[in-house]
């Protein structure tokens, strides 16, 4: 083993450019997929990933496309695995324990890249548990210079499962249009109500279908 960003790094290639490296959270070991750009990097950034219980994991193509983003503008990306995905430890806990778990991940970067800014971004469940994370980190009086929670679901959804989102001051919604899984009108209801931006996509879907590259730009311009 050698070690990167405080991460032991596994011998392994998930992709070209991603390797799989090792973090610790409050339910053991974190598998975790780490891309790096090619420079010296502007920032550290935590990204992650749907719903577990759906088949959600780090190599879904929306966590995917949002930490190739990041790289390409000379960030850290780090995509954790959620309790029981892959060769993470433990067992799924509804977005308390996987809270806890990005915290812990959040001041092992921190130590390691002390001077480097940190973003949260998180897609549908990951932004979920983002939100919560980013507004922890925001009441220790140490906020993300980032957050982008997309296609998060608020109240109801499908297979009577409900979220409650912690409001989040500065961090960018970005949504689908005719997202049919987190419908767009109740995150503009929980948006109105909390003063949070939102950025529609038009004709996208919750998985932004044939519209991931306008997350892509969306998450450029932000981080670069």
């Amino acid at each position: 083993m050698a070690s990167c960003s405080g991460f032991r790094i596994a011998s392994t290639a998930v992709a070209p450019g991603t390797r799989t490296v090792w973090g610790s959270g409050a339910a053991g070991r974190v598998e975790i997929l780490l891309d790096q750009p090619a420079g010296a990097p502007r920032g550290v950034a935590l990204v992650a990933h749907p719903q577990p219980l759906l088949g959600g994991s780090a190599r879904h193509k929306v966590p995917h496309v949002l930490a190739h983003a990041l790289r390409d503008q000379g960030w850290i990306a780090l995509r954790p695995n959620f309790r029981g995905v892959g060769a993470s430890a433990g067992t799924h806990d509804h977005g308390a324990g996987e809270t806890e778990d990005l915290l812990a991940l959040v001041a092992q970067a921190r130590a390691e890249h002390a001077c480097l800014p940190l973003a949260l971004m998180g897609f549908s469940f990951g932004a979920y548990v983002q939100s919560h994370v980013a507004a922890r980190v925001a009441a220790e009086g140490e906020p993300a210079l980032h957050v982008l929670l997309a296609g998060m679901p608020v109240g109801q959804v499908q297979d009577w499962r409900s979220y409650d989102p912690a409001p989040v001051p500065g961090a960018w919604l970005v949504h689908g249009e005719l997202d049919e899984r987190a419908p767009l009108g109740a995150l503009m209801q929980w948006g109105r109500g909390h003063a949070q931006p939102l950025f529609v996509v038009p004709g996208a879907d919750h998985f932004f279908s044939a519209r991931l590259h306008l997350l892509r730009e969306f998450v450029a311009a932000q981080v670069g």
